[in-house]
């Protein structure tokens, strides 16, 4: 979902008087809200639920590329021998 420039920036003003009514955009949502310092963005706001989904991915994105590396140094091996090994308990 597209961030929306009028609805997801607010500034810190907006933030410090409208506290509650932005949290409720952001579980609504699911959108990020940006806050802006002095009209530059300087923070942001996002709910609990999405950053531990946005997480899970960075996490799963930082495995592949280890995987990547062991690919591309041929330290692998064929899954028919890894699954021998794990039957046997070795």
């Amino acid at each position: 979902m597209p961030l929306s420039i009028i609805e997801d920036f607010k500034s810190i003003s907006d933030l410090k008087k409208k506290t509650r009514e932005i949290f409720e955009q952001i579980h609504r949502t699911g959108r990020p809200v940006i806050i802006t310092v002095n009209g530059k963005p300087d923070a942001v706001l996002l709910d609990v639920s999405v950053f531990e989904r946005k997480l899970r991915v960075l996490n799963l994105g930082a495995l592949l590329a280890e995987a990547e590396v062991d690919v591309k140094k041929k330290r692998t091996r064929p899954a028919r021998n890894f699954l021998r090994e794990l039957k046997r308990g070795s």
